[in-house]
């Protein structure tokens, strides 16, 4: 059975900080449709990786292409209005009510439509809080709204750093079923930075390990549940000794 063909292709990746390398000649081919979680210990070259594919952080060496054109050859803003991006921080303006902050993007390509009211719905929270500001929303909506705004510009690839790791546990879980959702109803391709191992078991269909800059594993979820790489096993054992805890309750 043939290979499916990439749509994020990423080849011998190299970034170095003085003596270090974030990012030690990594390669990853991603297709279309895909859902992959990033993980790995702090400093691992997780953010690191994300953010060269966006171009906030410029590698020293490698290749990126999406859908077969290299990055580089787009010029950053143009690259960055075709990615949703969506952080832990989410980086709503305060200044800008809902509607404006969702609408900023096709703003700035120069579109006059309106999706505020759209991806609201699409992201279950009520048409009336496009008036609101961020201030008079909860951590929850807030975090609904950055991915409203990252979906603005009805892109094809999501980038989502720690997008949840902020909320309580409820709220995140509710979030990343939703998101998840939301990534098969729009046949998004994402990848996704957590630190959350259970999070990256239950919401992934693949899941890479990095650690000090490579990939120590690659696979489905049942497959990194299986690898016997001991600095894997040790950060799929603590879900485990957690579930096993709770169950002798």
């Amino acid at each position: 059975m043939p290979s499916e063909p990439p749509f994020l292709e990423i080849e011998a990746l190299t970034k170095r900080h003085g003596a270090r390398a974030a990012l030690d000649n990594l390669s990853l081919s991603v297709p279309a449709g895909r859902f992959v979680a990033l993980v790995g210990p702090s400093g691992s070259g997780k953010t690191t990786l994300l953010k060269s594919i966006n171009r906030l952080v410029e590698p020293d060496e490698g290749t990126i292409r999406i859908d077969g054109r290299d990055v580089r050859e787009v010029p950053a803003p143009e690259l960055r209005h075709g990615i949703g991006y969506v952080i832990q921080s989410i980086g709503l303006f305060p200044h800008m009510n809902i509607a404006e902050n969702i609408d900023i993007v096709p703003r700035l390509t120069g579109s006059r439509e309106s999706r505020a009211a759209e991806l609201l719905e699409l992201v279950a929270l009520p048409a009336e809080m496009a008036g609101r500001y961020p201030r008079e929303l909860s951590g929850g909506q807030q975090q609904r709204v950055g991915v409203a705004r990252a979906l603005a510009a009805r892109p094809r690839l999501m980038l989502m750093d720690e997008p949840f790791g902020a909320l309580d546990p409820v709220t995140r879980d509710t979030l990343g079923r939703a998101y998840r959702d939301l990534h098969e109803r729009l046949g998004l391709t994402t990848l996704m930075v957590t630190h959350d191992v259970a999070e990256a078991l239950l919401l992934a269909d693949r899941i890479v390990v990095l650690i000090d800059g490579r990939i120590r594993a690659d696979g489905a979820p049942a497959e990194i549940v299986a690898d016997d790489d001991p600095e894997v096993r040790a950060m799929i054992d603590v879900p485990r000794r957690q579930a096993e805890r709770l169950a002798a309750l």
